[in-house]
């Protein structure tokens, strides 16, 4: 059985989902969410954790037969920068506990691509050495910590790290006034009948539907055998608003969307993740690109709020 750590999450339900697909069995844990997405229901254990609570969470050993585990359970900072990071490295470091105690074979854990602020070379890719550079958010500076805490507190112990460099990922279940990606709150306007602001057509970069990264991190985490402890994880394209706002028109009869010409930045490009060892060890390739990801998140919104 596999441990999905923040397993009803926008991330962590889609993951789970593709280790169904992929015949095995799931638990995942939840904290303040209680609603099960209808394409988990009834197919995956559910159990309330609060992962900074170290005995309930080596209890869940006692419960289950757990191999491997892939840690996405977070939470979002408020004013104290201290008290979130505190909260969040209490669980990962008892999912590390955990781990070493039951003996998994794998601990997958999710970094960001944040990690690569401050490099310019495009795309982003494994090899790269990580700069040392003023981070943007609390959330990417605990992601690029998670790394270093995750591969020396499993070094010795037989369970092999696989370090989760995710990338922007969207979809069902994603916020749909996220403030950390902006085509969600645009596409959610469009479909409430509201023409949204205006972008610039050729802005864009990293992109991934939440199910290709889900079946992504599936993979990972079930592969036979893995060559490294560091992996991309989103859909190695990049993409533009331009073809966001043309797939919106493709599904919405009459929709006219007013782009901005050019980037708001000036000539340039934004960077994307490289998944070249990622498709090299495991096979993935993404199924989504934009406009099937569009026609979908708009089926999906259809009958969910999110």
């Amino acid at each position: 059985m596999i441990l999905v750590t923040g397993g009803l999450g926008m991330i962590g339900a889609h993951t789970a989902q593709a280790l169904l697909d992929l015949g095995h069995e799931v638990v995942v844990t939840t904290h303040r969410r209680t609603e099960v997405p209808s394409f988990l229901a009834g197919q995956v254990t559910v159990e309330s954790l609060d992962v900074t609570d170290r005995e309930a969470f080596l209890a869940l050993g006692e419960r289950h037969d757990i191999s491997d585990i892939v840690h996405l359970a977070g939470s979002i900072p408020d004013e104290d920068p201290v008290d979130f990071f505190r909260t969040d490295v209490t669980g990962l470091l008892n999912a590390l506990d955990a781990a070493r105690t039951w003996g998994v074979r794998r601990f997958a854990v999710a970094s960001s691509l944040g990690a690569y602020v401050g490099r310019t070379e495009i795309p982003w890719h494994e090899e790269l050495p990580l700069p040392t550079a003023q981070l943007p958010h609390l959330i990417i500076a605990f992601k690029k910590a998670v790394e270093p805490l995750t591969t020396h507190s499993l070094q010795g112990s037989g369970v092999q790290p696989v370090v989760l460099r995710i990338g922007t990922i969207w979809g069902p279940l994603v916020d749909p006034e996220s403030p950390f990606f902006y085509i969600p709150p645009y596409i959610s306007a469009v479909l409430r009948g509201e023409q949204p602001k205006p972008l610039y057509a050729d802005d864009g970069g990293d992109c991934c539907y939440a199910s290709d990264a889900g079946r992504a991190i599936a993979l990972l985490t079930t592969a036979e055998t893995l060559r490294h402890d560091t992996y991309n994880v989103s859909s190695g394209r990049p993409y533009t608003n331009r073809e966001f706002a043309e797939a919106l028109q493709a599904i919405t009869p009459g929709l006219k969307l007013d782009l901005l010409p050019g980037r708001q930045a000036g000539p340039g490009a934004d960077p994307y993740l490289d998944i070249t060892r990622l498709t090299h060890d495991t096979g993935f390739e993404p199924t989504f690109d934009v406009a099937k990801s569009v026609a979908d998140y708009a089926a999906w919104r259809t009958n969910n709020p999110r």
